[in-house]
């Protein structure tokens, strides 16, 4: 068993725990509310800025040439082409880009993105890989499974996200990431290699808890 399957093998229950959570279900069938809809892709809009700054930090603490190279590409890929995604369901809003940015963080996405920011900037480049890893390898995972059946119809009101998610380029990135996870996970201590499990173990948790943000439209208490 490779490092990265050992950390889904922890965290499985947690994400087959997504697979059922009614927001994923309504995003599979088309049933969400777009009320619903509409706030998870503001909240995720702000999301992916900071997961950009992980990207970044991965690329600058890379150990090698390529990876730092591949790290860097992957924060235009995801300012670009995922940011594009939630940029065109804005518009169905009338949202601009600058009104999408400056929508406050629900408590979820703010502390989602604290700890990632946090253990990419105090650890290895291996410690950022693995916190941002399961947002990677998790999309991938719940966009095949709801397409399982076959693809949405023109008429699927969140089609355009599932085709992304669930598309051979977006399983590509979370592919690469697992294979320098494990590559660079051959020589970690004890110690390290818990503080990577339990980094890998929140960033799941928090992945379920962004759904439920979403499904409750979270807000801060006071």
């Amino acid at each position: 068993m490779t490092f990265s399957q050992h950390l889904r093998s922890l965290t499985q229950p947690i994400w087959e725990a997504q697979l059922r959570h009614p927001f994923v279900v309504g995003l599979g069938n088309g049933t969400l509310p777009e009320k619903k809809f509409k706030f998870y892709i503001l909240q995720d809009g702000r999301f992916l800025g900071d997961l950009a700054r992980v990207f970044a930090i991965s690329a600058k603490k890379a150990p090698d040439a390529d990876s730092a190279i591949r790290f860097a590409k992957l924060v235009e890929e995801t300012l670009i082409v995922e940011r594009a995604l939630h940029e065109n369901y804005g518009k169905r809003w009338n949202l601009s880009p600058r009104q999408m940015a400056q929508v406050p963080m629900a408590p979820t996405n703010y502390a989602y993105t604290r700890h990632m920011l946090h253990v990419a900037e105090s650890g290895t480049a291996l410690d950022a890989t693995v916190v941002a890893l399961p947002c990677a390898w998790i999309y991938c995972v719940v966009g095949r499974h709801l397409l399982r059946k076959g693809m949405p119809g023109k008429s699927h009101p969140y089609r355009d996200w599932l085709m992304l998610y669930a598309s051979p380029e977006f399983a590509a990135v979370g592919r690469w990431m697992r294979m320098k996870v494990d590559a660079w996970a051959k020589s970690v201590t004890d110690s390290e290699r818990d503080r990577l499990e339990q980094a890998f173990l929140i960033s799941s948790r928090y992945e379920w808890m962004f759904w439920e943000m979403a499904w409750n439209e979270e807000s801060w208490p006071v």
